[in-house]
Formats: C-alpha cells, structure tokens, sequence
C-alpha cells in the first residue's frame, strides 16, 4: 500500500522512535520530515513550542492524534505526528500516514470545474439545468452557487455523528436527486449555508462533461499536475488506511468509528493524504502554479450575496482578510477523523493539522495556537450568540441532567439521533457525565444555519469545575437531529 509522505532523506531525521506504552500515549510523538525541511527548518525554540502545543492539546482532549506541518517562506519546514495511529493495539503515528481530510477535499473539487472552464467546457455562470435540468430551480442555480454554498441545496449530511443510512453504500446522483430534488431553502444566492449536496452535484457536472469518472479526473488534471502522489479515495481506498478513527460518546473512552460507506462522500470530502501532501497543494495555492490567474481569482474571491453582504466563501474555501492579511481556510470531518487547514497567501505561510476522532476541535485548536508562532497575531472576532441558541439552553440543561441519569425524552429526538443514543450510548453518557455533578451554566456559543436545521455550540459548566463543549442540530420543528458532547472546553 502507499504510505504516502516522502522519501527517507539522510540526516533529516531524530533518533529512533521509542515505543509507545498506551497510558503515555497522548504525550509521546514520532517524527518524520520532508525532504524540503532539511535545507529549511522551524528552529529549534520554535518547533519545541510547536510540540508541547500539539501535546498539550491531544492531552486535554483525549483525541488520540495529530499530524501537524507548517509551510514558512514557501517552505514545508515541519512535518511531525504525534500519538497513536491506533490505540489498540498501540501503533505510533507518522507524518507519513495518510489521514481523511473531509471537506478539505472541496477545494480540489473546485479546482477540477476550474480547469473545465480553463479548457471553455462550462462557465461558472452555467446554470445546472445545462446538466441535470430535472433538479429543483436547475435554470436559477448557477454552478457558481454550488461552489459556493449559496444554491439553497439542502445539506445531505450536516451531522458530526453516523447516521444509519450512512452505514451502508451510496449512490451519489441518488442523493443529488433526493437533497437538490427538494424545496430549495432559499433563493439562489440570496443567503449562504453550508452543504455538501452542493460539491456532490459539481463532481457529477465534472464526471459529465469530462466524459470520464471523477475520481480519474480529479488524478489527472488536478492531484498529479499538483505534484500529489500519495492521496487515498475513500470511495475505493478505505483498506489502504494505517490510521484507525475514533468516536467518544460525551467524556467516556474513545470506541472505533467506521468511515461512512463508499458512495457516501463524492467530491465533497473523499480525500486522504499525510500531512506533507496538503501542504504541497498549499503550496500551489500559494505561489498559483497550477490554475491561472483569473481563476485563482475566482477561488479566492468571496462571493457576494444578493443583499451585498460578504459571504466570506470562496470556491471551495472560507475566506477572510485579517489586518491585511488574506487567509484561506477549511476544515474537514467524516467518520472518526478532523482536519484543518490554514493559508496564509501573502504571507507564503500555512499550518495543517490532521486528527484520528471525530467531532473534536483539537485540529483548529492547534492551528489556531501555532499561528502565532509564525505569523504576527491577529484579533478574533467575537462568536455571536443568536437568541434561537439562548432559547434552547434551559432545554439543554434538561437533557444533559436526564443524560447523567442514563435517561432521554426520546420524543425530543428524530429517528437518527435516536439511533446514536443507543444503550452503550447512553451507558457512556452516563458514567462520564454523573461524576461532574450538578450544571451549573449553559453558555450559548457560535450559531448558524446548515442542512435546512440550526446549529449552535455551547460550553456547560458543572459543580465539579469541569466545563464541557456540547454541539446541537435542530429541525425547523423543533426535533433534535444532534446533540453531542464533543469534549472538554
């Protein structure tokens, strides 16, 4: 199988990687290093505080790890992993594994309709009733809306936990003409939500007028020209992953979790590499040597919506502009895994961060750390606290003390989210979340629209000290389609 990572150069490496026990495993890490950071480095003080952050952040979370590399002037000068590809048994992490990058891979996607227009196969301003005119509004969406998120699409797949559909094999066109069958949310590019139907149906536009699967499309003309050759497709290379993913259930141990079926994930978030290989596509970000210029423009330009407030998304990638500083960035989830990555285009700079658990923040947690380390801090926006997510926290409340009890109101819940509460379920919630005592308070945190539902964070605090992040789902009647703690806060 590939590995992926490079070539073993001489003198890059530190000594010998000792073995893990399990009990250290969280603060122990393996080191492997491109060839690129043997003429170029993080020196020695700077990489150091690197890796107590990585630590410390695999530590507090209990996420088991972390491949984090950072490109510097042009340069990947650090590509290290830390903990454990697998818990059980142990097996030690290395740069050179290839972790899913989830919706990461949206950005590629973008990148391969680029190259059609490039070629004058389509136009961004194409509407979808040019390919599939028997989906809602086909004739108002444009493919430009799809790349982004502004088509009014319904997510397919907004949850940070595994559906039961997903357990079993997908057929792509099939969600397509279920999820861009239905109503549309909202009026092309009128407002913007987040949704993976969207990048499905632009690898079904890709596969159509390129004439040829996407996945070979996508190698082709995008992953080899960019001088990618160790990604994994999900769809077909699930077997060659040396990285096991994990779930937890609240606060209890970490379980194995299963990648979504093949079929699942298609354009959307269907990639694996290591580490070292999406900074090399950060790369070609950075100095625009694989798209021309007008359509790196395209992709780094936010769209503007009908009311002309910034969406703050380009094709593919969130961006933002800090100080002056553009940054381009995603992160990415499926099954047992998170991923985070950061650009800093002007700046030649960027930080990405690969993880083995599933609905954990210790991947943008630790880009968010190391970033200043290599760039002059910027200011955080305040995270809004819309008043839907503050109706909802005394019901919160409600159902995280019932959870301690090991009981639910499962008429509070759709048919999925009553399916992730099973008995071993309920037994985790129970014998992690009892011991911290009475709650305290609820804290509402970032809200935002997704899949037609609202979703909202929260920090719970209880009598122990302990305070905890919960996220939550909510159907437009009401029903819970998610509601998971993801963590310590």
């Amino acid at each position: 199988m590939s590995t992926g990572g490079v070539e073993q150069a001489p003198g890059c490496y530190p000594a010998p990687i000792m073995r893990l026990l399990l009990t250290a495993a969280l603060l122990a890490a393996t080191t492997v290093a491109a060839p690129a950071a043997c003429a170029q480095q993080l020196p020695a003080d700077t990489a150091a505080k690197v890796a107590a952050i990585a630590q410390k952040v695999l530590a507090d979370t209990g996420v088991p790890s972390a491949s984090v590399g950072i490109v510097q002037d042009g340069h990947i000068v650090y590509t290290r992993a830390f903990g454990l590809a697998r818990v059980s048994p142990p097996v030690p992490a290395e740069a050179s594994m290839a972790y899913p990058i989830g919706s990461i891979s949206k950005q590629f996607t973008a990148a391969a309709i680029l190259i059609l227009q490039q070629q004058g196969k389509l136009s961004l301003q194409d509407p979808v009733s040019n390919f599939f005119p028997e989906l809602t509004r086909s004739h108002d969406v444009k493919i430009i809306n799809l790349l982004t998120h502004t088509s009014g699409y319904q997510d397919y797949a907004p949850q940070d936990y595994t559906i039961p559909a997903w357990t079993l094999p997908g057929d792509p066109l099939a969600v397509v003409h279920q999820f861009a069958g239905k109503p549309l949310d909202f009026d092309p590019g009128t407002q913007w939500q987040y949704s993976n139907t969207n990048f499905v149906l632009a690898a079904l536009i890709v596969q159509k007028v390129s004439g040829e699967p996407f996945a070979r499309f996508l190698r082709d003309h995008v992953l080899d020209p960019a001088h990618l050759q160790h990604v994994l497709n999900l769809n077909t290379d699930q077997s060659k992953l040396q990285v096991t993913g994990y779930m937890r259930n609240a606060l209890a141990p970490i379980r194995p979790a299963a990648l979504e079926a093949p079929g699942w994930y298609f354009g959307d978030g269907d990639l694996a590499m290591p580490v070292a290989q999406l900074l090399t596509w950060d790369l070609t970000l950075i100095n625009q040597s694989l798209l021309t210029p007008a359509s790196y423009k395209a992709f780094e330009t936010p769209y503007t919506l009908a009311n002309g407030k910034d969406s703050h998304y380009g094709l593919g990638v969130e961006v933002l502009t800090q100080n002056g500083r553009l940054i381009i960035e995603h992160s990415g989830e499926v099954g047992g895994f998170v991923a985070e990555n950061v650009v800093f285009p002007g700046d030649h700079a960027a930080i990405a961060v690969l993880t083995n658990q599933e609905a954990s923040e210790a991947a943008s947690e630790i880009a968010r750390q190391i970033a200043p380390l290599i760039l002059p801090p910027a200011p955080a926006a305040a995270a809004p606290t819309p008043s839907i997510a503050e109706a909802f926290a005394p019901q919160l409340q409600t159902i995280l003390t019932g959870l301690q009890k090991g009981t639910i109101d499962r008429s509070l819940f759709t048919a999925d989210c009553n399916a992730y509460y099973n008995a071993t379920a309920l037994a985790d919630y129970q014998s992690s979340l009892a011991p911290l005592g009475t709650i305290t308070t609820v804290t509402p945190g970032h809200s935002s629209l997704r899949g037609g539902m609202t979703f909202a964070s929260y920090r719970v605090a209880f009598s122990s000290g302990t305070t905890v992040l919960v996220t939550v789902y909510l159907e437009p009647d009401g029903k819970i389609e998610q509601l998971l703690v993801i963590g310590k806060a």
